[in-house]
């Protein structure tokens, strides 16, 4: 299925200004916002966590797959999609991220 019909069933996100993803420590690594160009991902990472309690291994393994063909062009073109880099990165090293909201 395309990212396009994925987003489709995932939660709305309406409700959401933000995520904050924090580290084992508490500090925030990344901020993804519901502004246009970031709302896709607010809707994966919000489903995944929400699924997962976190962003641990089985959610970045599952959030690649909603990402369906940009998982593919981000695996080409590092540094073009940061919200799927950092899936690769947590499969790849088995860390976790804690999600934090903010409400819209």
């Amino acid at each position: 299925m395309a990212f396009a019909d994925n987003l489709k069933q995932l939660p709305s996100v309406s409700h959401l200004a933000a995520l904050h993803l924090l580290n084992g420590e508490g500090v925030v690594q990344a901020t993804i916002e519901n502004k246009p160009g970031q709302a896709g991902s607010l809707a994966v990472y919000a489903a995944l966590a929400a699924k997962h309690g976190s962003i641990n291994v089985p959610a970045a393994q599952e959030g690649l797959t909603l990402y369906a063909e940009h998982t593919a062009d981000a695996q080409a073109n590092p540094g073009k999609h940061p919200n799927i880099d950092r899936l690769f990165q947590i499969v790849e090293t088995g860390q976790s991220l804690s999600v934090k909201t903010v409400a819209a």
